[in-house]
């Protein structure tokens, strides 16, 4: 009889009934939808970053230019990168393709989520591809025309940090403090001579 009941119960477990049937199927649990965020019309026709993800963006960019430079200093094997290196390097990390970064929406606000970003919410749904990789390119393009590359280079060389702040956090930076709450207050005018 051993053998007989072994042998029931081990095909009963393949065929994946015998304890549903006995004990009764298991409680269901309850179903999760999580809708995908809904984009508003800048956020899907614009062919700029949206000004709500333009921090984002911006650490996404430094990640980014910070690993193709060190994984290029790495290959050298020496500390500091020649200047033809390092602008090759630069223009390679602008013009990858960014597929990996999508946005998500966390408890109602949008945030750009991918590489080098801080962990969003793992049951939600994040849209990629589409404008975003472009957009992310053009911004790069963006800073490293606007800082250039030997200033971008010397960032990278001070660490991390560094990099951020240059690109993220100075006086117009995407993440600078101005930004984030309205209009930024004009300059003052300085004296020509």
């Amino acid at each position: 009889m051993q053998p007989a009941l072994a042998a029931w119960l081990a095909l009963s477990l393949l065929a994946g009934t015998g304890a549903e049937e006995m004990c009764g199927a298991p409680p269901a649990s309850p179903a999760r939808s999580i809708p995908a965020p809904q984009l508003s019309p800048e956020e899907r026709l614009s062919p700029h970053m949206p000004e709500s993800l333009r921090c984002d963006a911006c650490h996404a960019i430094a990640f980014q230019i910070e690993e193709q430079l060190r994984r290029a200093e790495g290959k050298v094997g020496r500390k500091a990168l020649s200047e033809s290196d390092y602008v090759d390097v630069l223009e390679r990390s602008c013009s990858q393709g960014w597929e990996s970064y999508g946005v998500q929406e966390l408890d109602g606000e949008k945030r750009l989520a991918g590489p080098g970003l801080p962990r969003q919410e793992p049951m939600s749904v994040m849209v990629m591809g589409g404008p975003w990789p472009g957009r992310l390119s053009k911004m790069c393009h963006s800073y490293v025309g606007e800082q250039g590359e030997a200033q971008i280079y010397g960032a990278h060389r001070r660490g991390p940090a560094a990099l951020r702040e240059l690109l993220c956090h100075g006086e117009k930076g995407a993440c600078a403090s101005g930004k984030a709450g309205g209009p930024v207050p004009p300059k003052a005018l300085q004296n020509e001579l």
